[in-house]
């Protein structure tokens, strides 16, 4: 089986590698990147190490001060080194960041994410030697502990779930490429092997994986990193069922619904829906490709991965930027209740496609439920997002949405509103 995780380092950072225990490899890696000036360099005596992983690092001719990092996971049978000169990252590192490419050296070559160990904060094997690793480039290079990210080929891919869901503080966000979600591998015999969830028959409700993550690091409750999972429909692997399950894992983890923000075809074949938000840095971001198999990693994706992980200046902006919006907002009050109508109406000359209208509601008011938009937070400063069905807002076309809420007394309705960051005129 192709099983792996790789990582960029964005922010002119370097490049580190470690291995893990996986299946085996039945497809080529891809395509070697073009040569770099700096080097592959391992390190050793990077700290806690209980799987006996091995370090490989790439820091770019060029390092800005307190860099970010990536680490990219290889693949079943594969390697650090392997993932430095078969992926783009080492290229991408060169204009944005450094990474970090850990390397198993166990018989299999896949990385451990099936015993318990592996699936709990702090347990032992891999995933303890991989955040030595992180906790090495933070302290010798004064990385930026904010913009650390995980990335990962079918075993990378299943080690990045796993990283994100150990270590929740110090990932701020990953992306998986034809993995399985986090604890589907779970094993208790010492196999590394599960036959069930790499056949896509390990199906749990949206909360059953979620707990699975939160009981990985119980008590937890800060911020979780944002997830970008992408698979073949044709994948003999790790089979196409997994792709759903993993959507409904980090869309329960993340606390967003699962009905899409924004769907999308960025490439002929590819179906790309994203959940919480429709703009490139959303919570959970998920490709489809028609027709493709296990091994679907090709020039370009990295790029797209570095774009989610916000560390690619020159990508395109989180939200479309309208020309002019204007918005007409009214309210019917009863006792400690009300209905607030919202109606948005696109007064530039171009489309807005996907859109967040920002308003703060007076205080005292608390939404308790909404239509043709998601609302977060429920009070204050609230951001509400177009469902699939209205994302898009044509020149002088409206879209009107609504909300119920308690009040306390005020029952006006919001004063001011921006679309995609524009300033909107009153209605």
């Amino acid at each position: 089986m192709f099983l792996g995780v790789f990582g960029v380092l964005a922010s002119l950072l370097a490049t580190l590698l470690l291995g893990a225990p996986g299946a085996v490899a039945r497809e080529p890696a891809p395509r070697a990147p073009e040569a770099s000036a700096a080097a592959l360099t391992e390190v050793t005596g990077f700290g806690s190490n209980p799987s006996d992983l091995q370090m490989y690092l790439y820091v770019p001719d060029s390092v800005t001060a307190h860099p970010a990092v990536v680490v990219a996971v290889h693949y079943c049978t594969g390697s650090g080194p392997a993932m430095y000169s078969g992926t783009e990252w080492a290229s991408l590192a060169d204009r944005y960041g450094f990474v970090v490419y850990p390397s198993v050296t166990r018989a299999s070559k896949c990385f451990d994410v099936s015993s318990p160990q592996a699936l709990t904060r702090g347990g032992g094997s891999d995933p303890v030697g991989i955040r030595s690793m992180v906790d090495w480039v933070v302290r010798t290079y004064a990385a930026d502990t904010g913009r650390v990210f995980a990335t990962g080929i079918s075993s990378g891919a299943m080690m990045t779930n796993v990283l994100l869901g150990d270590y929740p503080d110090v990932f701020a966000a990953g992306a998986a490429f034809s993995g399985v979600p986090f604890g589907c591998f779970a094993t208790t015999d010492g196999s590394e092997w599960n036959s069930a969830c790499s056949g896509g028959t390990v199906l749990r409700t949206p909360q059953e994986w979620g707990a699975l993550v939160r009981n990985a690091y119980p008590g937890y409750s800060g911020p979780r990193p944002r997830m970008q999972v992408w698979h073949g429909t044709e994948d003999d692997v790790l089979r196409y069922p997994n792709f759903g399950e993993e959507i409904d894992q980090w869309t329960d983890v993340l606390g967003v619904g699962r009905t899409p923000a924004a769907t999308d075809s960025p490439q002929s074949g590819w179906t790309r829906t994203r959940y919480g938000a429709t703009g490139d840095r959303a919570p959970v971001e998920a490709i489809s490709l028609q027709g493709v198999g296990h091994n679907l990693y090709a020039g370009g994706m990295a790029a797209r991965a570095l774009t989610f992980f916000g560390l690619d200046a020159s990508g395109p902006a989180p939200q479309p930027q309208p020309g002019g919006c204007r918005v007409t907002a009214t309210t019917s009050a009863w006792n400690t209740g009300l209905t607030g109508s919202v109606t948005i109406t696109n007064t530039g000359t171009t489309r807005v496609e996907g859109w967040r209208l920002d308003f703060t509601l007076p205080s005292g008011q608390t939404v308790t439920n909404g239509w043709g938009a998601t609302y977060a937070p429920a009070s204050g400063a609230v951001t509400a997002t177009g469902a699939a069905y209205n994302a898009t807002i044509a020149p002088n076309a409206s879209v009107t949405i609504g909300y119920q809420a308690n009040h306390t007394g005020n029952s006006s309705a919001p004063a001011a509103f921006s679309l995609n960051g524009t300033v909107c005129g009153a209605g």
